[in-house]
């Protein structure tokens, strides 16, 4: 049977959300360092790597004979050790001695390191110097790994707590006289936006906007460079968002804002046909009508099978909901939202995961 959606619109101005600067923006050079190492993970049941995983024989060999212990890696038959890679974060002004937590991830065939402890692994940034030093016991988290918050796997756990800092990223900001504000999201709007508050609020100009991402700061005489960005982070802008779909395919679900707008277009899919018209006022309804309920004032002509909305009401999320009534699949949704966005009739980025 066809299936037409019948959808008034009326045009809604764009939303502003106040937000504080540092949830928009990060400092430059106030940054994380990701952490990588390659170890072993032993006292597994055996569940470790087999004799096919030659790197880790080889890698058992070679600790082994730091403890004046020589031994052929093909003499190896063990099947109580993992070969993995560890990795970790290491957040801003880490000090010596601070605790960081590390992933523990296998590379070889492994059946599961659960229950296993990880070897003293040194981690490595990019530069290749040693910044932290990984041991302990490794946990997957609730039953076989597929508990609340695990990694949903055997082969991959984390130690909480389980490297040390051995290096600092060296990084002086108190010394410093000004600093640059790095919008996580490009926007020339918001840019100046947060010029303007922030010339406004010292009383002096502190602030340029360089471009839709950067924004460079002058610290006042009488502020330390902590107490600035501690008091900018504290402000707030009318913040311009920026109106985005997420699709996942795989699962096919559709995340998006209440108020993504859908222009007026007519799409055919299979046996469903939308039209979305920008409409005045509402039709009279004919005798024998009946309402659905589909979480909008929507209501449905038998004769036609039409959806007929109030205006206001063409949005991503009530179009979604409309063809789910109609027994559209996640797909079929999925592929008119693709084409709606191809046609023009939707402004939001699309972004398929």
């Amino acid at each position: 049977m066809k299936r037409t959606i019948f959808v008034s619109i009326l045009l809604l101005p764009l939303l502003l959300h106040a937000v504080k600067i540092k949830e928009i923006s990060n400092i430059i050079g106030v940054r994380e360092n990701q952490l990588i190492g390659y170890g072993l993970v032993v006292g597994l049941n055996k569940t470790g790597d087999g004799t096919t995983s030659k790197f880790t024989l080889q890698t058992i060999s070679n600790m082994l004979q730091t403890m004046n212990v020589k031994l052929d890696p093909k003499d190896i038959k063990s099947k109580n050790v993992a070969a993995v890679v560890v990795t970790a974060t290491l957040p801003p002004f880490s000090r010596q001695g601070d605790k960081i937590d590390v992933v523990v991830s296998s590379i070889g065939d492994a059946k599961s390191i659960e229950g296993g402890t990880l070897l003293m692994t040194p981690l490595k940034g990019v530069d290749g110097r040693i910044y932290a030093l990984a041991q302990g016991s490794v946990t997957i988290g609730g039953r076989n790994g597929r508990g609340a918050g695990s990694l949903n796997h055997a082969t991959a756990g984390k130690i909480p707590g389980g490297a040390l800092v051995e290096q600092e990223v060296p990084f002086n900001l108190y010394g410093q006289k000004g600093a640059t504000l790095s919008l996580k999201e490009s926007n020339f709007q918001n840019a100046v936006a947060i010029q303007r508050t922030l010339n406004r609020y010292y009383k002096e100009k502190i602030a340029v906007a360089v471009d839709s991402r950067t924004i460079r700061l002058k610290k006042p005489k009488s502020l330390s460079m902590v107490e600035f960005l501690a008091s900018i982070g504290e402000l707030s802008i009318d913040y311009r968002t920026k109106q985005r779909i997420v699709i996942d395919e795989r699962t096919g679900t559709i995340v998006s804002g209440v108020d993504v707008e859908v222009e007026p277009v007519m799409i055919t899919h299979g046996d469903i046909t939308i039209k979305i018209e920008e409409r005045r006022r509402l039709p009279l309804l004919k005798k024998g009508t009946t309402a659905v309920n589909i979480g909008i004032d929507t209501q449905l002509q038998p004769d036609q099978n039409a959806f007929v909305t109030k205006p206001g009401a063409a949005t991503v999320a009530n179009l979604a909901r409309s063809l789910k009534k109609l027994g559209a699949t996640p797909k079929d949704i999925i592929s008119i939202l693709e084409a709606m966005k191809n046609a023009g009739a939707i402004h939001a980025d699309l972004q398929i995961i």
